[in-house]
């Protein structure tokens, strides 16, 4: 796929006030690690995650797609009648029925001549919302469109270390299983996207490249599905290993049809953000697609996987720390369970970014 219209105009993100680290982790699961002999240090030493974030309790995810909303809206300086396409692609959602994005178009005060949705593919929801909407502005359908989310990590944390030590099954091996559940952080996130003639950044989506390898879509699986406003209480299996070693043969087939799209090689590729899993991952990932970490942002090691906002929040605190030149080619990796990976080519010039919430590490 190859876009001659499409920019990417403004970004936001929102974060919890609320830090809980991998050390606070442990000591809560400390009838776990008494009865297993688990060293302390373990969760961080194999994610290299130090913390992650939690919303307030009850706290609904459309309030916070609000949030960033408005921000990306205001960093934009575009009249809100001007966007044509609202979704919400984030794992978490208000309620089953009706979308989460009714609530966010009626809190944004948004046309109604706007075509709304939800969008649900875990950690790629976001971006997938991405392409749909550059597909609509690519055929002059609409001039504007807002893709934005929310992902709440308490419930699924917190859930997770009541079932591992209450169950005394739980062994050294099958705790494996559960070691992502404990990784999840809390963030939100939007992307303003416009046609050309829209744009004043003129922050260009030049190529993008898809692949589904759903041969594994078995290896990360919830229990149920569940709303936040329903109270969630969600469980998680994940083969971590496995997802990892299909996830990025996936991903190294996706890079290769994603350079020949976008005409790039991987020396022409100036910034590259990916989604954000932990260290293992990204050290592996990056070796397998032939790039430098000297080129790589991550904000895994104090904000956790932040599932489907992970790579856009890590792309806006980048962008707004700086660490993107006017010029710079982008390449935007993401990989999901499922498998599924979206691939994203970015020529960027100015920046536009709206944020709420510190964007550094609290130690």
């Amino acid at each position: 796929m190859r876009y001659q219209n499409v920019c990417i105009e403004s970004l936001a993100y929102v974060l919890p006030d609320e830090t809980i680290s991998s050390d606070e982790i442990e000591r809560r699961l400390e009838p776990l690690y008494r009865r297993l002999r688990l060293p302390e240090g373990r969760l961080e030493l194999m994610t290299g995650i130090r913390e992650r974030r939690f919303w307030e309790p009850d706290a609904l995810p459309s309030v916070k797609s609000i949030a960033s909303g408005e921000l990306a809206i205001a960093a934009a300086g575009i009249d809100r009648r001007e966007i044509g396409l609202l979704i919400h692609g984030s794992v978490c959602r208000d309620h089953l029925e009706p979308a989460t994005a009714c609530r966010v178009h009626h809190g944004l005060g948004l046309r109604r001549g706007c075509v709304l949705y939800d969008v649900s593919n875990a950690c790629l929801g976001l971006m997938n919302g991405i392409l749909q909407a550059a597909n609509m502005i690519e055929l002059g359908q609409i001039r504007a469109a807002l893709v934005l989310g929310t992902e709440s990590s308490r419930p699924l944390v917190e859930t997770t270390i009541e079932a591992l030590n209450r169950d005394l099954g739980w062994t050294r091996t099958s705790i494996k299983s559960a070691v992502a559940s404990l990784t999840i952080g809390s963030a939100g996130a939007a992307i303003l996207l416009t046609d050309r003639k829209t744009s004043r950044t003129g922050n260009r989506l030049l190529a993008a490249a898809v692949q589904a390898n759903t041969d594994f879509h078995q290896l990360c699986q919830s229990g149920r599905d569940e709303a936040v406003g329903s109270g969630m209480n969600p469980l998680m299996e994940t083969d971590s290993e496995q997802l990892m070693r299909e996830g990025i043969a996936t991903g190294v087939e996706t890079f290769r049809e994603f350079l020949t799209t976008a005409d790039w090689k991987p020396a022409n590729i100036e910034r590259t953000f990916c989604h954000q899993v932990g260290a293992a991952h990204r050290k592996l990932m990056l070796e397998s697609l032939g790039l430098t970490p000297e080129r790589d942002f991550v904000t895994f090691p104090w904000l956790g996987n932040t599932g489907a906002v992970a790579l856009p929040v890590t792309l806006a605190i980048g962008l707004q720390g700086g660490h993107v030149a006017a010029g710079d080619r982008l390449a935007l990796l993401g990989i999901g369970s499922g498998i599924n990976s979206v691939m994203l080519a970015l020529q960027w010039q100015t920046t536009l970014v709206g944020a709420h919430g510190t964007c550094s590490p609290s130690s």
